[in-house]
């Protein structure tokens, strides 16, 4: 994250609540005191801090995305250059099967400070496995069962994103087919690991 750019927020488990990072605060500035208790409706209920200006596009993701537990959003340097270009990253490499079970798509350009964001969001990955939406000339999004969850997908998001514009750089990456892509997808999220 550069400076104070983007925010993380997370689903307050058993109440219709989220937490998110306060608006204009530096990472490093963060403790638990300074964060932003927000109803789904984006208003603030706890807490003595300016909201992010993605709270309500956040909140538009939990109210219509209930599985969803954690949000990121990021403005990184490789996966950012994708939005502006408006292109999806293709599944070339496993990490992208792994991860996000098939390409990386692009998001509509939105307005922040209001739901636009959030209703691109959802309109794009409902459907698709993909934990990661690259908003148009904007940056990423991600979610996740729960915010690190989104974090994890944020991180995996511009390590493929920069990998694959380096394999474009060589040549034209050659797709993985989608067989390879269901199983690599399904043995990363249900077996692999812990």
């Amino acid at each position: 994250m550069v400076w104070t750019a983007g925010n993380v927020s997370a689903r307050v488990p058993g109440a219709d609540l989220l937490v998110i990072k306060p608006s204009g605060v530096r990472y490093h500035e963060l403790t638990p005191d300074k964060m932003a208790v927000c109803d789904l409706d984006g208003n603030l209920v706890d807490g003595d801090v300016t909201p992010s200006s993605d709270t309500i596009s956040h909140a538009y993701v939990y109210r219509h995305l209930p599985e969803v537990g954690g949000i990121v959003h990021t403005h990184s340097s490789y996966a950012t250059a994708w939005a502006c270009r408006r292109e999806p990253i293709p599944p070339v490499i496993s990490m992208v099967a792994d991860e996000f079970g098939g390409e990386i798509p692009v998001g509509p350009l939105a307005r922040v400070g209001d739901d636009s964001i959030g209703r691109g969001i959802v309109e794009t990955l409902t459907g698709s496995r993909s934990k990661a939406v690259l908003m148009a000339n904007h940056g990423v999004f991600t979610i996740g069962k729960d915010a690190l969850n989104a974090v994890k997908a944020a991180a995996m998001c511009e390590e493929v994103a920069k990998t694959v514009h380096l394999a474009k750089a060589l040549g034209d990456p050659v797709l993985l087919p989608q067989d390879y892509i269901d199983f690599m997808n399904d043995r990363y999220q249900n077996i692999y690991g812990q």
